[in-house]
């Protein structure tokens, strides 16, 4: 079984190759948040760029999937049904590669 880091690293790798593969930005991501009690958080900063930071420890994968990819969705303010079609792609993409990593 995969240690969670190992797991977060490959996903977030993943989920960037994604993301670049649709022209969307690709924010950093790192764990865990630096506000306590919070399970995600997402900073902006002034040049544009925006850091994803989640709680790996403790949570079911699948949630610290859906924090990442709600990161992405958020980093590039998708809304509606464009959000909607980006999630259910970047989903695709995790398990299809989980898939080939089996």
């Amino acid at each position: 079984m995969e240690s969670n880091s190992l797991h977060f690293a490959t996903t977030v790798r993943t989920l960037a190759a994604a993301a670049r593969s649709r022209g969307l930005v690709v924010p950093g991501f790192r764990s865990p948040p630096k506000l306590p009690g919070a399970d995600r958080t997402i900073r902006r900063y002034g040049d544009g760029s925006t850091t994803v930071a989640v709680v790996v420890k403790g949570r079911p994968f699948q949630a610290v999937t859906a924090d990442l990819i709600e990161g992405v969705i958020v980093a590039n303010d998708l809304s509606g049904g464009e959000a909607t079609r980006t999630r259910t792609w970047l989903w695709e993409a995790v398990v299809t590669a989980q898939a080939a990593a089996a």
